[in-house]
Parts: structure tokens; sequence; C-alpha cells
């Protein structure tokens, strides 16, 4: 009824659908594991660390050791509640780049050279960005 090809194509498109399905419930999971940490350690702490900032000033952003992978994982294997959210933001934004990488695969398998190219293009932008951007 259905050709080889249908069945190719539709595995390919199930492989994409449970790795953004499973990598986000996976990246939410890792947040939430973090929350939990962070709260516990974080008990007593004054809400004075958490004020706001004020308008003639530019805003912060996280500590030094969240804003890389290579700082980050050590702290996740120390437990720290902070690094551990971070990861799991991570996590949840190289899910759609794995989908990108995953569509090379399936266009080369459905030999759709066309697409292949356009998908590797997308994907070199994506990490070029990711490398190259401005901190």
């Amino acid at each position: 009824m259905f050709s080889k090809e249908f069945w190719a194509e539709r595995d390919m498109e199930l492989l994409i659908g449970k790795l953004l399905r499973y990598g986000v419930m996976l990246a939410c999971g890792i947040t939430l594991l973090g929350g939990v940490i962070y709260l516990f350690q974080n008990h007593g702490v004054s809400m004075t660390h958490y004020k706001p900032t004020p308008d003639d000033m530019p805003f912060p952003g996280v500590e030094f050791y969240l804003r890389e992978i290579t700082t980050i994982i050590p702290r996740v294997l120390s437990f720290d509640g902070a690094a551990i959210i971070q990861l799991g933001v991570c996590v949840l934004i190289a899910t759609p780049i794995l989908r990108v990488a995953f569509s090379v695969i399936g266009f080369l398998i459905e030999k759709d050279y066309m697409y292949v190219v356009i998908t590797l293009i997308v994907l070199c932008i994506i990490v070029a960005n990711m490398l190259l951007g401005l901190h």
C-alpha cells in the first residue's frame, strides 16, 4: 500500500518529533530539579539579593560562572541549583538545534540534496552565532 520511502520518511518525522518532545521534557525536568535544589540552598537568604535593578543602571545579568557551559558543568556536578537551572536552559536551547541536525540526516536519506544544503546553511548560521556571538 505505502512504499518503503514513505515509511523511511515517516520514521524520520516520528524520530524528530520524539526528539523535540523528549528534549523539552528533559529540559523541564532538569530545570525543575535545579529549582528545587536552588530553593533549598537559598532558604533564608534575605530578599535584598532579589531587588530590582534601578532604571539608570544596566541589567547585570547572571553570575559569570553561569555564562559558559565549561563553567556550568563543574557546578552542576557539585549540585549548584543555579547551574542546574542553567543546564536545563542549555538543553532547551540545544533541542531545536539538534532537530535541524537530524533534519540534515533525514534529507540525506531522502536524497533531497537541495534541502540538505539549505539545512546545513541554517545549521552553520546557528553554530556561528553561538560561537562568535557578542558577549
